[in-house]
């Protein structure tokens, strides 16, 4: 896939772009509208993908809290004996929640933990069932609100009794940011791992008590403009933290709805990492 066609879908979804100049703009790079058409499966996410994970050994639900700005929901996943686990918070990209991460959610549950996914969109009705009218309504999200609904998710799961308080969260994107904002505001996080996410302000790095993981795709420019000065505050704050750099992979190569993007060997890697991360310092530390 020509890098300039994945760098205009990359400014579409992020931008974002309305979807009449991106595909403008795809028609002259593919050489016209009925090539452009053609290629657009490739790139954008598929529903019919999202499912892999079967929640037959599992608990699902869904659960709300109260939020700042409305009712918090997310989907809850978890072995079905019931007993206190570790929890972790799965965080979406800029289009709520959808199948695919309630997929992500099933497969962390199903490596024996409490897993909550929930959905920043909730307050403003939900995830819209067309991607474009989602990443626009996350234009009107207030960040500060985001993050605040977010860390009450923590004192969510700390009121159940299939909690031992152990938390950690994962994020895609949008997700992984807020991953990363999470390890700065929430002190009692004990595990934070971003995938390609933006990094928080370095000024604020020495306020991470959390361990930190980050996975990063080699030749996404856009979120790895931030990469190096957030490991030197990392380095200089003392902080635990791992990062890895997967080279020639894209922005959201975890994302196995998204054909052109999704790399499946550093998918399969960084997952890997993450559920090792997860159980040192969830079941282990």
């Amino acid at each position: 896939m020509d890098q300039q066609i994945i760098n205009l879908y990359d400014e579409y979804t992020h931008k974002p772009l309305p979807r009449r100049v991106f595909l403008r703009r795809l028609a002259k790079l593919t050489g016209g509208m009925a090539a452009a058409l053609a290629v657009l499966p490739l790139i954008e996410t598929s529903c019919v993908a999202a499912s892999r994970t079967k929640g037959d050994d599992l608990h699902t639900e869904y659960v709300t809290w109260p939020s700042v700005n409305g009712e918090m929901r997310a989907y809850l996943a978890r072995p079905k004996k019931q007993k206190e686990y570790a929890a972790i918070v799965v965080i979406h990209e800029n289009r709520g929640l959808n199948a695919h991460i309630e997929d992500v959610a099933r497969r962390a549950a199903m490596a024996g933990y409490l897993v909550i996914a929930p959905n920043a969109l909730a307050p403003l009705g939900g995830t819209p069932a067309d991607e474009d009218e989602a990443r626009k309504l996350f234009t009107t999200l207030k960040p500060e609100e985001s993050l605040q609904n977010f860390i009450l998710a923590f004192d969510f799961l700390a009121t159940r009794n299939d909690c031992n308080g152990n938390f950690g969260c994962v994020g895609f994107c949008w997700g992984g940011a807020m991953s990363n904002n999470l390890a700065v505001n929430v002190p009692s996080l004990k595990a934070a791992v971003a995938f390609y996410g933006r990094q928080p302000a370095a000024a604020d790095v020495p306020k991470i008590k959390a361990a930190v993981q980050l996975h990063y795709g080699g030749l996404d420019e856009r979120v790895n403009a931030g990469m190096v000065e957030y490991e030197t505050a990392l380095k200089a704050a003392n902080a635990r933290y791992e990062q890895y750099v997967y080279a020639d992979v894209q922005h959201a190569f975890h994302n196995d709805t998204s054909a052109a993007r999704y790399n499946e060997a550093a998918a399969k890697l960084a997952w890997e990492r993450t559920l090792t991360f997860f159980d040192k310092y969830l079941n282990q530390g």
